[in-house]
């Protein structure tokens, strides 16, 4: 199988539960609920993305022939200076991570040392191996995947309110601000819901006030 990347980087995690970790991220062109492209957006089942997922001209991007060319060019993103204390991270997302990724790149991921993560919208089921699983649920899309290591809502969504997913089975439980013009409102508004409803906790995109990708 062949893969189409985005790009690949090395950077902290600014988000959710590995908020500060040092990882590399491994995205994918590609999404099932928006195109990329502004003139589809409002017709589009999640019209609130802020990334950019078309092609495969960024920062180590490309067209990759096998799993093993993607390990490789990720592995290479990860400082020379390994130790036997820290287990490097990828983070697989895009768009949508599980539209390519597979089981044959899980084990390559594996098989140069390192510990894989994906960050889906949880319409797709991931293939076996993969070691944390970050869901980020979208109003009006079917949620497959109920289950796994951490649930990251954007909110507010109407039609994606915190009580429809509380009683899934994920470990953490996150509410991630809506970015845009309402930031700071929705920042307001999701730290009050999780002062009220204490399984939920707040989860900012630090990677924005630090400026880093």
């Amino acid at each position: 199988m062949s893969y189409s990347i985005k790009e690949i980087f090395f950077t902290l995690q600014g988000e959710g539960f590995n908020a500060g970790r040092a990882a590399v991220f491994c995205r994918f062109t590609g999404c099932n609920l928006w195109s990329g492209h502004e003139e589809d957006r409002t017709e589009a089942i999640c019209q609130f993305c802020d990334t950019d997922f078309v092609g495969t001209d960024g920062m180590g991007g490309g067209r990759f022939h096998s799993a093993v060319e993607v390990a490789q060019a990720v592995s290479s993103r990860w400082p020379e200076n390994r130790t036997e204390k820290v287990q490097p991270l990828v983070v697989c997302t895009g768009g949508e991570p599980l539209l390519q990724l597979d089981e044959d790149l899980v084990t390559a991921f594996h098989r140069e040392g390192f510990e894989v993560a994906i960050e889906t919208n949880g319409t797709r089921l991931p293939p076996n191996g993969v070691d944390w699983v970050c869901v980020s649920p979208k109003a009006g899309a079917e949620l497959v995947l109920r289950s796994g290591d951490e649930l990251k809502l954007v909110f507010p969504q109407v039609g994606a309110e915190p009580e429809l997913y509380e009683h899934l089975d994920f470990k953490h439980f996150f509410l991630q601000p809506m970015d845009g013009a309402s930031r700071e409102e929705n920042t307001r508004l999701a730290l009050q819901y999780c002062l009220r409803h204490p399984q939920w906790r707040l989860s900012l995109q630090t990677h924005k006030f630090l400026g880093i990708p």
